[in-house]
């Protein structure tokens, strides 16, 4: 009995202890998958999913998230390889950098050569490079460069009326993103069949410009008529979306070309309290407007004499290549007849803040200086309304002022929608057809009330009315006057008969009504695109010229339209 009573407990416990081993290696075995499991989810981490998981004061000070690998080692041979790239460098500047510089030359020089040149001893640092995922065709590879040379570089500048100045330009300091897309990927060696370099990003370009034996501020113009042909010829002969494409294998690489993708229409309105330049009466401004600064895409609107507050009302259009990363410039200038025009200041406007087939109205702040160091005085306002249609989308826009028409310049969203074709051609064929189509209406306005008006009179109070004109039909009428009040009620209502409502204006003037005279209180000035798409709206608007006052106005548009035959 005892026998089989220890046997039996002895396979029990046998049983038992097997069943547990088996139950420790299943568990164990879980662990290790759930841990294999873990580890593969962690490798698959971004620093992105970290900095989610995280927040930012739970890393020690010892953790840095870098995007970029460091390129030491690329600097110390380049540091010992500098002498032979600088004299190398040196010689492709002098023949490739001439000929761009030709092309961004000012009207005020009539010619310009290198005397001198060389980098000098200071190697450019490579501070980081980093590879760019998502495209299946090609690598792109990002390397970012710092500069803080000390070349020594001589330009001879001849002016228009003769004048050879030999220009040093110094401490230069440079740092940028510049752009290696190896595109397309090809199965033979090395791989990839051509190359293709921009700069990506220019976070900081600076130098001084100094007249050899002279200061270069004691001749006007000069000194920024050079600064902006520089800055221009980075801009354009380089900088992404502007590439440099070189053929590694035998093939065709037009693809990899820029290429229009849209069209951007501008009308340029007007501009307001521009900063006066001139010492005897008032500047002489006209604009210059711009995607990529080459002289035959640059536009230039007409002068207005001694104004600060020009009225332009001009159209312009502009081919588009890239939507995400250029930029409309806008330069104001004062005209000074012989001599070089000089700076009001500059605006820009980003087209990806732009919504495809939506007219845009804005009111941009004039800058002076470059990008990273803008001078912060008030140099006044100029005022846009903006279109960007783009090209080869199977999207539809309709036209948002007439169904029936394919208009010109700012208001054209073609009729049919966008053109589906990605050859630019199609839409230059029919430039003529849509620059003589028109739209006529009756624009019907009615001028409800103001408030806030200034006192005027010695009493406190004014004796407003209200003159309205059509800018280029030359219609005009006025309210009656309302005696001695700062917050008149007119309601009364005016009908404009308007043939091209594409281009008119309107102006509507405050004057104080005075047995010896009139004073003008204050005016605002509106182009017909917002009646034109909306049909009908009340708003409320500012008067400039004066430290308050508002119109109260209720538009209506009745549309009327021709085209032409042809």
């Amino acid at each position: 009995m005892g026998l089989f009573l220890g046997l039996f407990f002895g396979i029990a416990f046998s049983i038992g202890l097997m069943t547990c081993f088996a139950q420790l290696q299943k568990n164990r075995s879980q662990r290790r998958s759930h841990l294999a499991t873990t580890v593969i989810s962690f490798s698959r981490m971004t620093v992105e999913d970290s900095k989610k998981i995280l927040p930012p004061d739970c890393y020690p000070p010892w953790v840095v998230f870098l995007q970029q690998q460091k390129l030491n080692w690329l600097n110390v041979q380049l540091e010992k390889i500098w002498p032979y790239v600088n004299e190398a460098a040196s010689q492709l500047i002098r023949t490739y950098v001439e000929p761009i510089l030709e092309q961004y030359r000012p009207v005020i020089i009539s010619s310009l050569k290198f005397s001198k040149l060389t980098l000098g001893t200071v190697a450019p640092q490579f501070t980081g490079v980093s590879v760019i995922e998502g495209d299946t065709r090609g690598v792109t590879m990002e390397l970012e460069l710092q500069w803080d040379g000390n070349p020594s570089i001589t330009i001879d500048v001849k002016t228009k009326v003769g004048v050879v100045l030999p220009i040093k330009v110094k401490n230069i300091q440079f740092t940028g993103v510049f752009s290696l897309i190896f595109k397309p990927l090809v199965d033979v060696f090395p791989c990839f069949g051509a190359v293709s370099y921009s700069l990506k990003e220019k976070k900081n370009l600076d130098f001084q410009l100094k007249v050899v034996g002279s200061d270069i501020s004691t001749i006007p113009g000069i000194s920024d008529a050079i600064e902006e042909m520089i800055q221009d010829a980075i801009e354009d002969s380089i900088t992404w979306p502007v590439r440099r494409i070189i053929p590694i294998l035998p093939g065709n690489y037009s693809d990899l070309e820029l290429k229009p993708v849209g069209t951007l229409e501008v009308k340029l309105v007007q501009a307001k309290d521009l900063l006066n330049k001139d010492i005897i009466g008032k500047s002489d401004p006209y604009a210059v407007l711009f995607i990529r600064p080459l002289r035959d895409k640059m536009k230039t609107s007409k002068t207005i004499n001694n104004e600060l507050n020009p009225i332009w009302n001009e159209h312009f259009e502009f081919v588009v290549e890239d939507a995400f990363s250029q930029h409309l410039t806008v330069r104001v200038f004062d005209d000074e007849g012989v001599q070089a025009s000089e700076l009001v200041g500059y605006a820009q406007v980003l087209l990806k803040d732009l919504e495809p087939g939506k007219v845009k109205d804005m009111w941009l702040k004039l800058v002076k200086g470059s990008e990273f160091h803008m001078d912060k005085k008030y140099r006044g306002q100029v005022h846009l309304e903006l279109l960007y249609c783009p090209l080869g989308t199977k999207s539809r826009f309709t036209n948002p002022f007439d169904p029936d028409y394919s208009l010109t310049i700012l208001e054209k969203v073609l009729k049919a929608g966008m053109i589906e074709s990605k050859d630019y051609d199609i839409l230059k064929s029919q430039k003529q057809m849509r620059r003589d189509a028109i739209l006529r209406g009756v624009l019907s306005l009615t001028v409800m009330c103001a408030e806030d008006l200034p006192a005027v009179d010695l009493m406190g109070k004014a004796d407003p009315y209200v003159v309205l004109t059509m800018k280029k039909s030359k219609q005009r009428n006025r309210t009656r006057v309302a005696n001695h009040s700062l917050n008149p009620v007119w309601d009364q209502t005016f009908h404009f008969v308007v043939e091209d409502a594409l281009h008119d204006m309107l102006i509507l003037e405050v004057w104080d009504h005075d047995i010896l005279g009139k004073d003008m209180i204050g005016k605002c000035i509106m182009t017909l695109t917002r009646v034109l798409l909306e049909g009908e709206f009340t708003d409320t608007f500012d008067l400039d010229g004066t430290e308050s006052g508002k119109l109260h106005l209720h538009l209506k548009w009745t549309p009327q339209p021709i085209l032409r035959d042809y």
